[in-house]
């Protein structure tokens, strides 16, 4: 596609469509990973997460068609979200009261990071690919343009979690949310729940916000009971 041709500048401005409507999922996870950290540390957590997870996706772009015909991975990476929600719901630590590795910690919100962005962005990736018609430029060109997107979109999520906890909530809510949803499209199930159990599409999901929600808080429970009890 040339750079003259109209159709690669409607390309573009569907990637770039593509990134802020699908970025989103992802700015809430590096958000939720990096609320714990310093603020020195916020903006390594977010670059290094961002990094890694950018790289995984140049990798995915390649096998992201042939990754959605695999049997139960769309599953096992449901499972893997819905743990992840989970676990973001954990409360802040006191650092007055507990000794925190402030490194292991930096690498704990990476990890996660990488883990979760992974597990979202076959769909986003497939997008961006659709939209690029087999152009490389244009893919590149896409995943590049989603870096400022989610970094920016990350930092204005955090500052709503500092300002209103209860999107904190929100945001591990949808990852249940995510869960729910790429279950019905596993391609084990996609075409008997299509055919048979439509109602899935929705039930699902509100089933992963809700699984997600209450153990999250009732680790959140036991953490702070723990917490307590140390002191």
């Amino acid at each position: 596609m040339d750079i003259v041709d109209p159709q690669f500048w409607i390309a573009v401005l569907q990637i770039i469509a593509i990134d802020i409507v699908l970025g989103g999922d992802n700015a809430v996870v590096i958000a939720l990973a990096c609320r714990h950290l310093p603020e020195k540390q916020r903006n390594q957590g977010i670059f290094w997460g961002v990094f890694g997870a950018v790289s995984l996706r140049v990798v995915m772009v390649f096998f992201a068609l042939s990754l959605l015909k695999i049997p139960f991975l769309k599953i096992v990476a449901a499972l893997l979200l819905v743990w992840i929600g989970i676990k973001l719901l954990k409360p802040e630590p006191k650092n007055g009261k507990h000794k925190i590795n402030a490194n292991a910690t930096l690498l704990v919100a990476i990890k996660t990071i990488i883990i979760a962005d992974a597990v979202m962005s076959l769909d986003n990736v497939i997008a961006i690919a659709g939209a690029a018609r087999d152009s490389l430029s244009l893919v590149i060109f896409g995943l590049v343009i989603s870096v400022p997107i989610i970094v920016w979109g990350s930092k204005f999520v955090m500052k709503l979690m500092d300002r209103f906890p209860v999107a904190i909530v929100i945001g591990a809510g949808l990852l249940g949310w995510i869960a729910g949803a790429m279950i019905v499209t596993d391609a084990i199930i996609k075409e008997w729940v299509d055919s048979n159990a439509i109602f899935l599409h929705w039930l699902l999901p509100i089933l992963g916000v809700l699984i997600v929600i209450v153990a999250g808080k009732q680790l959140a429970v036991r953490e702070l009971k723990k917490s307590c009890q140390g002191e």
